[in-house]
């Protein structure tokens, strides 16, 4: 069983590197471009049996920052 944890700074949350990628790109000569919000992919590689509550508690305890950051669990 694979899953995929996808984590996001909340609205509300400076996001300086998404700031960088977005001068970056207009530095490139990419126009159009009027933000950018950069989050992380983490793949997991689980065992058979394991619970999408398990998956949520490994988020909540050690993946995700849940003060300033959100998660999605997408079960693949």
């Amino acid at each position: 069983m694979k899953a995929r944890v996808h984590v996001m700074l909340k609205d509300g949350v400076l996001d300086p590197q998404g700031a960088a990628v977005k001068h970056a790109l207009g530095t490139l000569g990419f126009t159009g471009v009027d933000a950018v919000r950069q989050g992380k992919v983490i793949e997991l590689d689980l065992t058979d049996g394991t619970s999408e509550a398990q998956i949520g508690e490994m988020c909540e305890k050690l993946l995700a920052n849940t003060v300033i950051e959100s998660y999605r669990i997408e079960v693949i």
